[in-house]
């Protein structure tokens, strides 16, 4: 399982409007192939500041087929226009205990 780590930076006075937003984007990523589990939590010292944990069964679930997806193009038009600066988003694996 690869987990998907997305700081977001949304623009001041926009945070409600991207709450919203976001609920009605989550939909599209869990019905995407390989999706596993999500969560968005918000930053206590600076609440413009958010992090999305997405849990795939692949890097390419992610990489290729949600990002090529015409889900994706309807993500983008719902969430993208509230980040400023764009987001990072990094991919991460468990290592073996």
């Amino acid at each position: 399982m690869i987990l998907e780590v997305a700081h977001l930076h949304i623009k001041r006075g926009e945070c409600v409007a991207f709450e919203a937003a976001f609920a009605e984007a989550a939909p599209i990523i869990v019905g995407m192939r390989g999706y596993v589990s999500h969560q968005i939590q918000r930053c206590l010292e600076d609440d413009h500041h958010y992090v999305l944990l997405v849990n795939w069964q692949t890097l390419e679930d992610h990489t290729i087929g949600f990002r090529q997806s015409a889900g994706y193009q309807q993500w983008r038009a719902l969430l993208h226009h509230f980040y400023e600066p764009a987001p990072t988003v990094l991919h991460f694996a468990a290592l073996a205990h």
